[in-house]
Parts: C-alpha cells; structure tokens; sequence
C-alpha cells in the first residue's frame, strides 16, 4: 500500500503540476484577451482547485503511513537535511500552497468584483501556490 501511494504521489503530482500549470496559462490567456468570466473560466479554475486537493488527499495519507513520515518525528531527525524536508517543510509548504490556492478560488467566487479583479486575484494566488508547490518538490532526489 505504502508502494502504491508513494508512487502515485510521484507520478500523478508531476501529471497534476502539468494539468495545474495548463489551468493557470488559460487563465492568464483569458485575461490578457479580456474575456468576461464565464463558465470555461469557472471551470479551469475549479479543475485546479480539484488537483491540487487529490494531491493534498494523497500527501497527508503517505505521511501518515511512510516510515519517513510522522513515525519518524524526533529531534535527530530535524538535524538531518532530508529528514527535516520530508517531516516539516514538505508537508507545511503545500498546506500553504494549498490555503493559497483555496483562497484565490474563493476570491474568484464573489459576484461584486468585476472580471478584471477575478482574474487578478485567481491569478495571482494560483502563481503563488503554484510556485511554492514547484519550489518544494524534490526534485534533488530524482537527478
């Protein structure tokens, strides 16, 4: 089960980080052209609220279960590098990620802004979320 999780959160977060840089790239394309806000724009932003929380779903399960997760929590392994990154930094990095990502959804939500603002907004913490989400992977495990 372990196996299976790990490398699901493997391969479908790189799967998913593609589909999530795909929602943010038509969403700043229809910013740029000044489309209204309509249902394909709801809809992108949905799927990529949807992604990021399956991920989320996925890390917290495996942190729970993985030996490198909460099972190893102590004081020796917060000296150790990789220990730290899978037991803190990791896991705090893409909550926050995924906080930043909720919110811009919601934001996107209320009908008092005008289009403009809504894209902004989305845009904005969709970037933010999206760029601590590549920023904490780790990337130096797989060279």
């Amino acid at each position: 089960m372990y196996n299976f999780l790990k490398e699901s959160h493997n391969g479908i977060g790189l799967v998913l980080l593609f589909l999530f840089l795909t929602v943010i790239i038509f969403l700043f394309s229809m910013f740029l052209v000044k489309r209204t806000w309509g249902k394909p724009e709801k809809i992108a932003a949905l799927v990529g609220l949807v992604v990021v929380h399956l991920q989320l779903l996925i890390g917290f399960v495996l942190y729970f279960i993985s030996p490198l997760g909460l099972d190893n929590f102590s004081s020796d392994s917060m000296g150790h590098k990789i220990s730290r990154f899978y037991l803190l930094e990791h896991p705090l990095g893409m909550i926050l990620a995924v906080f930043m990502i909720t919110r811009g959804y919601k934001l996107s939500k209320k009908n008092t802004l005008g289009d403009s603002t809504k894209y902004k907004r989305l845009l904005i913490h969709y970037g933010l979320g999206f760029g601590i989400i590549t920023y904490l992977i780790p990337w130096f495990l797989w060279s």
